[in-house]
């Protein structure tokens, strides 16, 4: 069973919008979380979704999945104070859900979770596919995009060490794991005081996960600041010109 976890608990600082989050911005009169919910919806191999969100919009999200008519999705639960947090209540309510459902289809442990943020819109069906495989494969999937600029990292005493280009990826997501390992190391993380992990990919390295990778499309933005919107507007276009004219 293949659960997408979506989180879209963050406020939006960074896009300077003061009426809505990011994730409900609207492009042609749809929210850019839509969007990426429908990617989901409509992908063969994914039997769920739960949405991680942020509480005062719930109602407003429940709203927009009947209208764009999102059938998937089994649960909406509120989003924490860190994207650690509010990936961590949306897969404890997918473990909810499977064991609820009747017996014989309630073992979590054959339940792969992709973990995607809700302003990724710009993945693909295929990527999704070579998640599942990947998962199957090796127990893990990030979803990656190779290097296209010199890295830097700064010591602790102050000395510069520049990783190889050649062999260094940025991950983006979804990333993807078995159900009860991601669910281990965010508990480890909790009764440890750990609220900090930038993604899930460094909790399960820190906690000794060997992660398995594919590459994904460069256009797997995530949509934070006004350029990045433009970026989406654009590339949208692209697709519906592809779509009309048969490319």
């Amino acid at each position: 069973m293949n659960i997408a976890v979506i989180f879209a608990g963050g406020s939006g600082l960074r896009m300077h919008t003061k009426s809505r989050p990011k994730q409900f911005l609207e492009l042609n009169g749809k929210p850019i979380i839509i969007y990426t919910l429908e990617l989901f919806d409509n992908h063969p191999r994914v039997d769920a979704i739960v949405v991680s969100c942020i509480e005062p919009w719930i109602p407003f999200l429940e709203k927009q999945l009947r209208k764009f008519e999102i059938n998937k999705v089994v649960a909406v639960v509120p989003g924490g104070a860190t994207g650690q947090d509010s990936i961590y209540n949306g897969l404890c309510a997918a473990e909810r859900w499977v064991r609820e459902r009747p017996a014989g289809s309630n073992d979590t442990s054959s339940v792969n979770v992709l973990i995607h943020d809700g302003v990724r819109p710009l993945i693909t069906g295929e990527t999704i596919t070579d998640n599942i495989n990947k998962v199957e494969a090796c127990g893990s999937c990030i979803t990656c995009v190779p290097a296209t600029e010199t890295f830097i990292v700064k010591q602790e005493d102050g000395s510069l060490e520049i990783p190889s280009r050649a062999a260094s990826l940025i991950a983006r997501a979804p990333q993807t794991f078995r159900l009860d390992d991601i669910l281990t190391a965010h508990r480890q993380a909790l009764k440890e005081g750990r609220h900090d992990f930038i993604d899930s990919c460094t909790m399960m390295s820190h906690y000794g996960h060997k992660l398995g990778t594919i590459i994904g499309p460069m256009e797997n933005i995530k949509i934070t600041t006004p350029t990045d919107f433009f970026v989406l507007r654009a590339m949208v276009k692209v697709h519906e010109d592809q779509q009309i004219f048969g490319i």
